[in-house]
């Protein structure tokens, strides 16, 4: 239970640095609210998780899943680039995620 915990907290992120982004230097008030709103609830959650993970499995784990999906948000949304050494870059991280889950006996 604990790792789907983690991993809504981690989408929870996403939605945080998306809106971020959309927040213009925090000069958007919608976009800040969901900012503000998803932040909130990704601290929450991420510290829920961490009562049964490891602090630097939960942590890293929940950046990671953050960072893959900021990645895939500014590839859909952005017109970011998905070149080779990107997208394989992101593979490297989602490797490190599945280490993690498979290394950590919760």
């Amino acid at each position: 239970m604990a790792w789907l915990v983690l991993i809504v907290a981690g989408l929870f992120e996403v939605g945080w640095a998306a809106c971020l982004k959309s927040a213009a230097g925090f000069t958007r008030p919608w976009p800040t609210v969901g900012f503000v709103a998803f932040m909130l609830a990704s601290m929450a959650l991420l510290s829920v998780a961490m009562r049964t993970l490891p602090l630097g499995t939960a942590y890293a784990a929940w950046t990671g899943i953050g960072a893959v999906g900021a990645v895939a948000v500014g590839i859909a949304f952005w017109g970011e680039p998905a070149d080779a050494r990107r997208l394989a870059s992101v593979a490297l991280i989602v490797a490190g995620i599945a280490g993690l889950k498979l290394a950590t006996p919760h």
